[in-house]
């Protein structure tokens, strides 16, 4: 089971089926399950997931009440910890962390709807019971300490019909990037900078531009989705510009320099795409000529964009787009996104001037 971002799914299935990684079985609400016979570096490589997992157990949800505690230890009892690539030490790919040769085990859980009980109790009711069945240590969750490392990591998930208990693939969660050096206030989560890109779908010698770069994670992923793009990143805070190049590691496809996002150092009609999670004031407040006038934006991504150009955009709500609009971007592509409460969109849009040479249903 992959799981992600709420409104990812998609993405998670395209990446599967691209890589030819299994034959998709369930799709739910942040969770694409696929059958498939090989755990290897392209099941480690699906970037718009959070993680993956082997599904080890399922019944049906446990209910509300604090009985079902006992049946969620039921299904740790039942759980299979006897798969063939399980029982291999390391699980035949690298940093599995399966179960074979752990030091401990710990569980994250998760579950829709009101319950009667928290989290940490249906963590510590299936833990308790995997530890003792592999003869390992369990470490909660509920002091708040993190597990150390070495530790088996587990993910029981209640979706009101089924209770579906499963061990990460991966010694660590898939988003947790390695170039993840530095981070800045209002830093996108990698995948859903990964979907980003690849919505863009940039081309080799394409120029991809992000006008508010922060600590460069959607340059970073653009450079992974297509490495022969030519990429350029620009931000006021030189602070974020660190950042980002300390997460680039010193990549020389990726250019960084000080800029104003609304006063850009690029001709007209120069960029084929902008990729952009723009200072909307949330986390971080917008700066520079953006401060006083925010729509200014969108008038500098028409600027820059080429007539075949599309920009990808992360957008707080669609209340905004009217003004891009206006400036003669058309949204293309408009996808729903939950993430840490907040629920953004994520918006494809083109030139006016690109529809007008290409109208609908012609060439």
């Amino acid at each position: 089971m992959a799981r992600c971002v709420s409104g990812l799914e998609t993405d998670v299935i395209e990446e599967i089926l691209a890589g030819g990684l299994g034959v998709v079985t369930r799709v739910g609400r942040r969770s694409v399950e696929f059958a498939t016979d090989r755990l290897d570096a392209g099941v480690l490589g699906l970037r718009t997931a959070d993680d993956v997992f082997l599904v080890a157990g399922r019944a049906p949800d446990v209910g509300h009440t604090r009985d079902g505690l006992g049946a969620l230890g039921g299904l740790a009892r039942a759980a299979d910890l006897g798969r063939p690539a399980w029982s291999r030490p390391g699980g035949g790919i690298a940093g599995f962390s399966g179960v074979a040769g752990v030091s401990g085990v710990e569980v994250s859980a998760s579950f829709l709807g009101r319950r009667n009980f928290n989290r940490y109790d249906a963590e510590d009711a299936v833990g308790a019971v995997l530890a003792e069945r592999l003869g390992v240590p369990y470490h909660s969750r509920r002091g708040g300490a993190a597990p150390p490392e070495g530790c088996a990591g587990w993910r029981l998930v209640l979706d009101g019909a089924h209770a579906t208990l499963m061990a990460r693939v991966a010694a660590r969660p898939l988003h947790r990037r390695d170039y993840k050096r530095r981070t800045v206030p209002g830093t996108l989560h990698p995948p859903v900078a990964a979907a980003m890109a690849r919505l863009a779908a940039p081309r080799p010698g394409e120029l991809v531009v992000d006008p508010c770069c922060g600590a460069g994670t959607l340059l970073i992923e653009a450079r992974l989705t297509q490495p022969l793009a030519r990429l350029q990143g620009y931000d006021l805070d030189p602070g974020a510009l660190a950042a980002a190049r300390a997460n680039a590691g010193g990549d020389p496809r990726i250019a960084l320099r000080r800029a104003d996002a609304a006063r850009l150092p690029l001709p007209d009609a120069s960029v084929d795409v902008v990729l952009a999670n723009p200072p909307w004031g949330g986390q971080v407040a917008p700066g520079g000529a953006l401060a006083a006038a925010p729509e200014r934006w969108w008038a500098e991504l028409a600027r820059v964009l080429c007539p075949e150009g599309r920009a990808v955009v992360l957008v707080p709500d669609t209340a905004g787009l009217a003004v891009a609009i206006r400036h003669g971007l058309l949204p293309s592509h408009l996808r729903h996104l939950a993430i840490s409460g907040a629920h953004p969109h994520v918006v494809v849009l083109r030139t006016a001037r690109a529809r007008a040479k290409h109208p609908a249903g012609k060439k």
